[in-house]
Parts: C-alpha cells; sequence; structure tokens
C-alpha cells in the first residue's frame, strides 16, 4: 500500500509576556521594582530613597520595558509578609494581570523566610510572571531558577536566624550585667534624660502615687480606672481612656521600686515574631536598684498583699469576687466556717431591710455542707464598730501605752540579717553558675537553687513591709485616738475604712479587730 504523502506546516509560537494575552502586536513588558528596608535609621531611610530613585531610573530607560510602579516597604521585617502591606499590594496587583515582571535587590530583601520565597515565586511563576533577583542573577523562570533560588533563600533564612540568634545572645549578655533598658514613651511615670538614663516625671509620677494610695484605701480597679478617666487623666501612652489592665499592671509592675525583671517574654519563633510570656523556658534576671523609685518598697509590698487578699477572700480557697462599695465589704467573716458575709437586700412582703449573711448560706444547695450562721441586720452589724471603736476610745490611756509598747518590740534587725545572708548565697550560686561554664545539668540545678533564693528573699521584703505597716496602723491609731474628741455617736464609713481590720460574727457575739491588731467583743 502507498504511503501517504504528509505535509507539516509549522505554527510560530506567538510570543507570551506576563500574563499578557496574545496580540498581532506584542506590548511593552509590564515592570515593577520591589524593594525593602528592615530599620527607620537615618542611614537606611537615605538606602530606601536610594532604592526607589535607582529602581525607577533603571527601568525608565529600557525602551522594551513600560514602568509600572516601584513597591516599597520601609522598615517592616522581611520575616513574613503579614504586615508588609507594599508587598501584598504588588502581589494582588500581579493577579489583577498589571505586573509581567519583578525586579529585586536580593532574595533577603523579598524574603528571608524560604517556605513564603518560594511560595510566591511559584504563585507568580503560574501566571507567568518573572522574578529577577539582581543580586544572585537568577531568573524564575529559567529552567534553573527554582533549584538556585531554594538554594539562595535557605541561606537568607538561615542569615536571619543567625544575626536573630546573635541580638538574643546580646540581649541575656546585657542583661547578666544587669543594664536595664525600657521603652519609656508608654511607661506612666518615668523619662528619660540626655544621657538616656530613666528618671522620674514629676506629674506622671503623682498619677502613680494616686493610684497606689486609693488601691490601699479599698477603691478596686474599675472604681481606679473611673476616677482617672472623670478627671481626665491620660494613660502611659495619652490616651483618655483607661483600663482595668493598665491599673493592675502600674499596680504589680516592680519597676516602681526602682527594680527590673529583665526577660518577662521570649521570641517562640524567629520568623513569626511571636512572643510569649517567659514561665521558665528562658533564664529571668532581676535588678535591684536600677533606677530611681517612685513608690517605697513597703508599699508595694503591702498592695502586693491586698491584691492576694481580694483575690481569694475565703481561706477555705474558694474565690470570692471583691467589691469596695461598702467599707465593710470583704471584711467580715463567719465565725462558723471562715467564708465571707455578704450585704444582702431583703423585702418580706413589702418590708424592706438590709442584712448580712454567711456566703455558704446564701448559696445554700451549692455549697459540702449547710453552715448555721445567723443572719445579722445592717444596723446591728454598724453598731457593733460603734461599740468597739467607743469602747477603745474609753480605754484610750491603756490602749495607747500598749500600742507604744508594741511598736517599740517591732524590730527589724533579724530581717536585716535574713536579707544579708539571702544575698551572699545568691553571690555565690551566680559565681557557681559562671562557673558552670556549659554544664547544662549543674546550671539547671543552680538555677533552682537561685529561685529558691529569689522567692525567699522576697518572702523576707514582704515579712518586713508587714512588719512596717503594722507599726503605721498603731501610730494611726494612737492619733485617732489622741484627736478623737468624744465618743461617736453614730456609725461612719470613713472611721471603719480607717481603724477595722476584720470582723467575725458568733453566735452570741462579734468580734472586731482594729487594724492596730486590737481585738474587741461585743455581745450582739
Amino acid at each position: 500500500m502507498q504511503a501517504l504523502a504528509q505535509n507539516v506546516t509549522v505554527i510560530p509560537a506567538r510570543r507570551r509576556v506576563g500574563s499578557q494575552r496574545a496580540a498581532t502586536q506584542v506590548q511593552k513588558t509590564r515592570v515593577a521594582a520591589y524593594c525593602r528596608v528592615s530599620t527607620d535609621s537615618e542611614e537606611q531611610e537615605t538606602s530606601y530613597e536610594a532604592q526607589v530613585s535607582h529602581y525607577t531610573e533603571y527601568i525608565q530607560s529600557k525602551p522594551e520595558w513600560q514602568m509600572v510602579e516601584v513597591y516599597a516597604d520601609d522598615g517592616i521585617s522581611g520575616t513574613n509578609t503579614a504586615k508588609r502591606d507594599e508587598f501584598n499590594r504588588m502581589i494582588a496587583d500581579c493577579e489583577a494581570g498589571k505586573i509581567d515582571l519583578i525586579i529585586t535587590k536580593s532574595i533577603s530583601r523579598f524574603s528571608r523566610n524560604t517556605l513564603d520565597c518560594l511560595k510566591y515565586t511559584r504563585k507568580l511563576k503560574a501566571l507567568n510572571i518573572a522574578v529577577f533577583f539582581e543580586k544572585e542573577n537568577i531568573n524564575t523562570l529559567d529552567s534553573k531558577g527554582e533549584v538556585l533560588l531554594t538554594i539562595m533563600a535557605s541561606l537568607a533564612q538561615q542569615e536571619s536566624e543567625s544575626l536573630s540568634a546573635n541580638v538574643r545572645m546580646g540581649i541575656q549578655f546585657r542583661n547578666q550585667q544587669g543594664k536595664v533598658q525600657i521603652n519609656h514613651n508608654w511607661f506612666l511615670g518615668y523619662t528619660k534624660d540626655a544621657d538616656g538614663n530613666l528618671v522620674i516625671d514629676p506629674e506622671q509620677a503623682e498619677i502613680v502615687r494616686r493610684i497606689y494610695r486609693e488601691y490601699l484605701e479599698g477603691a478596686s480597679f474599675l472604681q481606679i480606672k473611673r476616677s482617672l478617666e472623670a478627671d481626665g487623666i491620660r494613660n502611659g501612652a495619652g490616651h483618655l481612656k483607661w483600663h482595668v489592665s493598665n491599673i493592675q499592671q502600674i499596680l504589680t509592675n516592680e519597676k516602681y521600686i526602682g527594680d527590673a525583671l529583665l526577660q518577662k517574654t521570649y521570641t517562640v519563633s524567629i520568623l513569626d515574631k511571636k512572643r510569649a510570656a517567659n514561665n521558665g523556658e528562658m533564664p529571668k534576671y532581676y535588678v535591684e536598684g536600677s533606677h530611681e523609685a517612685i513608690i517605697d518598697r513597703d508599699v508595694f509590698m503591702k498592695v502586693r498583699a491586698e491584691i492576694a487578699r481580694r483575690a481569694n477572700l475565703n481561706p477555705d480557697g474558694k474565690r470570692r469576687i471583691y467589691s469596695s462599695k461598702y467599707a465593710l465589704s470583704g471584711m467580715v467573716f463567719c465565725g462558723h466556717c471562715g467564708d465571707i458575709y455578704r450585704r444582702v437586700k431583703w423585702n418580706n412582703r413589702g418590708c424592706k431591710s438590709t442584712v448580712w449573711r454567711c456566703v455558704s448560706r446564701v448559696l445554700k444547695g451549692q455549697m459540702d455542707f449547710d453552715c448555721p450562721a445567723r443572719t445579722v441586720k445592717e444596723e446591728v452589724l454598724q453598731g457593733a464598730i460603734v461599740t468597739a471603736v467607743n469602747d477603745a476610745y474609753a480605754r484610750r490611756n491603756a490602749v495607747i501605752a500598749l500600742l507604744k509598747t508594741n511598736i517599740q518590740e517591732t524590730v527589724f534587725d533579724d530581717l536585716e540579717a535574713r536579707i544579708a545572708a539571702v544575698d551572699a548565697q545568691l553571690a555565690e550560686r551566680q559565681q557557681e553558675l559562671i562557673d558552670a561554664d556549659g554544664n547544662k545539668e549543674e546550671e539547671a540545678r543552680i538555677e533552682d537553687l537561685i529561685s529558691e533564693l529569689r522567692e525567699e528573699h522576697q518572702d523576707i521584703l514582704s515579712e518586713a513591709a508587714e512588719r512596717t505597716d503594722l507599726q503605721s496602723r498603731m501610730n494611726d491609731m494612737i492619733s485617732f485616738l489622741d484627736e478623737m474628741p468624744s465618743a461617736i455617736a453614730e456609725y461612719d464609713e470613713v472611721i471603719t475604712h480607717r481603724l477595722v481590720n476584720k470582723v467575725t460574727i458568733f453566735d452570741k457575739k462579734i468580734v472586731v479587730e482594729l487594724k492596730s491588731g486590737l481585738e474587741l467583743e461585743v455581745e450582739a
């Protein structure tokens, strides 16, 4: 059989550039440039402007190219693309068919994250859009482009990780030397002088002292927040709106007593820039006396103790919500079960009254036992306070003499010796840690000992603050009795808050414990 003659006609490929559709006349290549600087220093700012100028002139000098735009991120990290607005806008323009070619200085300018780099270059390659890296001379549409790109992107990521590791080591070394660096811009109460030292801002410091004072006077976080807002006082960020968390942070920040706890947080992921609270994953460093204090140490310790008291008012561990609406809130306890008494409004057949009841009875059915504690009318409870204060007034000479004796017996010599002993042990452990020289097991053992000593040091300081507070309360009681012209005729919230520490209700009596330590029994 005779073979059929074949006629093959070659149909030339039509040049297609980027996302351009085939046309009878090829359009110019639409070129964009991407540049990024990673810091906001003056030198880098110059580099940023130079890059924009360079790419604008370079693209416009090519007659076959058409300038699209120079996309530039200023001061944004290259380890992820989440916050690189210009980069993301450029990718969106590529998807919209506006760009055929992207020019950038180097892989590290494009991305220091290998996965991100490959992800976006492959995405652009699928759109027939090339990325040209000048430094590495890589075109992603070339056959060898991806192999080279993978290698170079990995190197760029390793470089970023190495730089981050060096920075972390530098910070850790600085922490070990006790060198404190604090961002004062949002730090209420402090500013920096011409030499970069942390110094007190007198006006802001008074706001900090006010917050501590109001809290110790019985105000809650929420009440302090509202009072500051009502007076038009700005927070550390300069805002008129405060948050309860602002108040809590100020009341628990050791920097206000002149100390600094370093490395409270650490970087979990270099690429994602995620930070987390340091709960023992990294070493911490406590620097005492790093700067001038705004709050006295004993006041700070009193606030810490009061925060703990309010957080858990019931000794059996059940959490009770603290209320500062009334002076007696969180102060009245049950003589049977030890739980707190709560103020309750009663309405019995139209007859309204206010009583105080043990929480274990209020929550009857939700508790593990049935507390037999009695219900006390508010006027009876208030009357017991008046009787106790007047009893102290009637015996004021004997009470004042007793309080003065107690003040003299409240000494601090033993505490000073204990602190000196703990400090000496801390110094020894610190030297042992240095001598361990990379022995991880030995370092872990010594770090545990240091943590225990730090806790013991804080416990001694708390005890010292409690003794100082007791002296202050006894002196306050003496001053009150000296200034008191006569017995009080009626219940007073201010006097209650000033003098009364705790009230315990029993079946046939009420025990009033004054802040001076004096206990008075009242039949009620």
